[in-house]
């Protein structure tokens, strides 16, 4: 595969609120970025810095309205560029550019722990083209400046595909995995450049109507509340900043529900008519569940389960304020066949069963760029594992002519063609009917898998 680095036409999926921010103190992000280092392990971030930013950053800037948010995004750039940051300063340091595959095989994420935190704070605001004077600890600032520019230019023109990876915030070592996608989804060698560079610049916030609400009417009840809201041309609405979601009357009463685009296509793909049964096996906290129940308009019955309770107790509180009442509820392990409600036993099976299956969740970097550093392929075997086994216990709640679909937010093939050819070799009586790739790149929304199958008779 050969790729050059362009600048491909991605003007209608930027958000400029995503943009590094230029009047964020520098000492401010030192000390959140030496607490975050010093908490020993990656959780995510989004999670732990809503504690850090209540406790400690946000007082010492004076409280001011937006300080958080602009906190959150340095820190979801250094995410971002994390690797990057550790490259360009060994780059810098040996005044030469590196063979990247090899210094890939060697790099590790301790390695970010040893580096000095100005110079790694420099090159994440040099690549986010930060407009920020250098942090004053930094003597060479000029020098490190030409250098980046000197990199930087090698980046534009270079026809190496894993220096593209590199200066978008992904391994090299990545590179197979992603050809894999490219093939699989037949996609350009432009489409797997947006692809790539998509992963650096965060999608909006999307929202399903509810209680048969249009587009225009809610999107000018959540800009009444605050909310900068949006319509595209498909007319899907979606948040882009404001107010907090939740402060929203749209949101309190049920109007709208987050869920990003790419899931309420999943959430599509199970056409369950009113009066059918349908079970979502891993429901979570209930988004597809409750867009599905939606459309069978209180009729039939959804079964929501997942292997955590607290998860289900969000799907309950969810279901009640959007008026849904055809949701039940009730744990699953998924390592043994679920033994059917009397109603669906009557019927020898479920008309639709949904496994929205526990995944590596790569298709979701564009959001929680951390996630990139937590991938390995020792825990994608995990899960693929784990994946195999909830498909083999589930589709046993089929009935004849029923359909079983299954979904993932991880654009691996492993995880999701590879498993439709494993299941159907293991499970003859199934046929599939479609699958693909929804979201990202043809889409600024998550990147999701999602395959129909049915039981034949």
């Amino acid at each position: 595969m050969i790729m050059r680095i362009m600048r491909v036409n991605l003007n209608s999926f930027l958000d400029s609120t995503m943009a590094f921010p230029d009047k964020v103190p520098y000492e401010i992000l030192f000390d959140l970025w030496r607490n975050w280092l010093a908490q020993g392990d990656w959780t995510p971030l989004d999670k732990w810095l809503k504690n850090e930013l209540r406790q400690t950053a946000l007082s010492r800037l004076n409280d001011e309205p937006n300080n958080n948010r602009e906190l959150g995004l340095c820190m979801f750039s250094a995410m971002r560029y994390l690797q990057l940051a550790c490259a360009l300063e060994e780059s810098y340091k040996q005044q030469k550019l590196l063979n990247w595959v090899e210094w890939d095989k060697s790099w590790s994420l301790s390695d970010v722990k040893k580096m000095p935190v100005a110079p790694f704070w420099f090159w994440v605001a040099q690549r986010e083209k930060n407009q920020q004077a250098a942090p004053k600890a930094l003597r060479d600032s000029a020098d490190r400046k030409a250098w980046f520019e000197k990199i930087e230019q090698h980046f534009s023109v270079t026809e190496q595909p894993e220096e593209l990876l590199l200066w978008n915030g992904l391994r090299p070592s990545w590179l197979q995995l992603l050809e894999d996608r490219r093939i699989a989804s037949a996609w350009t060698h432009e489409q797997m450049t947006d692809f790539i560079e998509l992963q650096n610049i965060a999608p909006p916030l999307w929202l399903r109507l509810q209680k048969a609400w249009n587009a225009e009417a809610a999107k000018k009840r959540l800009v009444q509340d605050g909310i900068h809201a949006e319509i595209d041309a498909q007319g899907n609405l979606f948040a882009t900043g404001g107010k907090h979601l939740s402060s929203s009357s749209a949101h309190k009463e049920g109007w709208v529900e987050i869920q990003d685009l790419a899931s309420q296509q999943i959430a599509a793909a199970v056409d369950a008519q009113p009066g059918q049964k349908l079970w979502d096996a891993c429901a979570g906290a209930g988004g597809k569940s409750l867009a599905i129940a939606a459309r069978m308009k209180n009729k039939g019955a959804v079964f929501a389960t997942d292997l955590h309770g607290y998860k289900l107790d969000e799907v309950k509180r969810r279901a009640k304020r959007a008026e849904i009442f055809n949701i039940r509820t009730f744990e699953w392990s998924g390592d043994a066949p679920l033994r059917l409600p009397k109603e669906v036993a009557q019927q020898k099976g479920f008309d639709w069963v949904l496994v929205d299956a526990p995944c590596s969740s790569s298709g979701t970097w564009r959001r929680n760029p951390d996630a990139r550093w937590r991938f390995s392929s020792e825990d994608s075997q995990e899960l693929i594992l784990l994946q195999q086994q909830i498909l083999t216990n589930a589709c046993q709640a089929v009935r004849e002519l029923g359909h079983l679909v299954y979904a993932t937010c991880s654009w691996q093939t492993s995880e999701n063609e590879a498993q439709i050819e494993w299941f159907l070799q293991q499970h003859s009586k199934f046929v599939l009917v479609h699958q693909l790739m929804v979201g990202s790149p043809t889409q600024n929304a998550d990147a999701m898998f999602v395959a129909v199958l049915q039981r034949t008779l």
